[in-house]
């Protein structure tokens, strides 16, 4: 039986079991393959995704919990050919090194600058916490979401 959950705006079907997990069904059933697969026990936040506002590694998240609620991947930051301040930020930090990490790092970090515009330092490693870098570019990770925060609230 299929389910109907919302993504990145629009009602998509998927033909999966409820308790699929929500990143098998955005990757493998809809093609969304920006958010990653890392661990698969979400401790690694590869496969961040936002719903309902929140962080969530959607490798632990059955489909049958996402009924009914607004899921964002990273094929929704940019818009057109528009980056959003986040992917711009990183780019320009040279944030990500292989990029693994990059979508769930993105996606945690556009959930808290989309409750906090002007978060301190201890807030953005915070909202990180759960987002692993292997490649050791957390200072220019920082600095990105530093960067972006600014822009986004025009300076």
């Amino acid at each position: 039986m299929p389910l109907t959950i919302t993504v990145n705006g629009e009602p998509r079907e998927v033909r999966a079991d409820a308790e699929t997990p929500l990143l098998y069904a955005l990757r493998n059933d809809l093609g969304l393959v920006g958010t990653r697969y890392g661990c698969g026990l979400a401790q690694c936040g590869a496969c961040t995704v936002i719903i309902d506002g929140r962080p969530v590694q959607s490798c632990d998240v059955p489909l049958s919990s996402v009924l009914g609620k607004k899921i964002t991947t990273v094929e929704a930051l940019a818009s057109d050919a528009a980056l959003h301040p986040l992917q711009k930020a990183f780019i320009a930090e040279q944030a990500a090194q292989c990029g693994y990490c990059a979508s769930g790092i993105l996606m945690a970090a556009k959930a808290l600058l989309d409750v906090n515009q002007d978060p301190s330092d201890a807030e953005i490693r915070a909202a990180l916490e759960r987002n692993l870098c292997r490649c050791g570019t957390h200072s220019r990770i920082l600095r990105a979401v530093k960067r972006a925060a600014k822009e986004m609230k025009g300076g």
